[in-house]
């Protein structure tokens, strides 16, 4: 693998995404090309606003972000501001940037970028998968000139006694916009997927807070704030212990070693149910290679190095 690898982020912050975000910035390996945003843990202009003001505050505004789809293929806008905060990033504001979004649109840019260096670039993309599923409809085999496509999305475990975290059987982004997720797993894409399954091993406590804080950088207070504020509102559900989400993507993409993958088939159920959104491991032809463990401590231990 040649070094730095181009990136481009399709995301929705969210608190997760914006600490992938902040992660990706912070490590040589990976050049992030662009932001792509989506509807998702909040509507689509704040998730755009958020991902602008993210690299506003990284003295970044030379990274181009662009907005994408504002709602699902099919199904009704789903958001969750009872884990993200109602701006997304829990209870941080942050000062407003200066620089405007592009006027392309994400799915056009994302095609256009693909298309102009095939084979080359890398996606994470850790919300729903509206955006990566238009493209494929306007422009078909597009994902599968992707380097590399690193999802977070789904749930595979089987008979575990909490599947979902939006309903008992579906992860949120699979369940936000499960058609997106269907065409993305029937695309051939070279597809890495991240579920819960996975990301549940990677803990956030407030002890892991604390220690961020302690860093003193303004990427690891600002993660510090934003991991906080999650733990405040999940605890008013009765939840102690969180999950980081997101940042496995792009850990894996910096240090593989710390993530066990297999190869599986993953399909999508789109029955108008309480199933709806939930994934399942089939028989036949793997689609995707499946993260199955991590190493929890390996993965903080990458997360304060960089954000340090």
């Amino acid at each position: 693998m040649s070094l730095p690898l181009p990136l481009l982020l399709d995301c929705d912050p969210g608190v997760d995404d914006a600490i992938c975000l902040l992660l990706a910035l912070a490590s040589q390996e990976v050049t992030v090309r662009g932001v792509q945003t989506t509807h998702g843990n909040v509507a689509l202009t704040s998730t755009t606003r958020n991902a602008l003001d993210l690299l506003a505050f990284m003295e970044r505004p030379d990274i181009p972000v662009y907005a994408g789809a504002a709602a699902p293929l099919i199904r009704a806008p789903l958001y969750a501001p009872d884990i993200h905060g109602a701006g997304g990033l829990g209870t941080v504001q942050l000062p407003l940037a200066g620089q405007n979004v592009k006027a392309e649109h994400a799915v056009l840019a994302f095609i256009r970028q693909v298309r102009e260096q095939p084979g080359q670039l890398t996606v994470c993309a850790t919300g729903p998968l509206t955006n990566l599923a238009l493209a494929e409809r306007l422009s078909h085999g597009v994902l599968r000139e992707l380097r590399a496509l690193v999802v977070m999305g789904g749930s595979i475990e089987a008979g575990a006694p909490k599947l979902g975290n939006v309903t008992a059987h579906a992860e949120f982004n699979a369940h936000a916009d499960p058609h997106a997720l269907r065409v993305v797993l029937e695309s051939g894409a070279n597809t890495v997927l991240f579920g819960l399954n996975l990301t549940r091993q990677v803990r956030v406590t407030r002890e892991r807070t604390a220690a961020l804080t302690a860093l003193g950088t303004p990427a690891a207070s600002l993660s510090a704030d934003m991991l906080n504020g999650y733990l405040d509102l999940i605890e008013q559900r009765d939840q102690r212990v969180g999950a980081l989400h997101d940042p496995c993507t792009v850990a894996w993409l910096l240090r593989p070693e710390l993530f066990e993958l297999e190869p599986a088939r993953v399909q999508v159920r789109l029955n108008e149910d309480e199933q709806l959104g939930m994934t399942v491991r089939e028989d036949g032809e793997p689609n995707v290679q499946l993260a199955v463990k991590a190493d929890e401590d390996g993965v903080w231990a990458l997360l304060m190095e960089r954000l340090g």
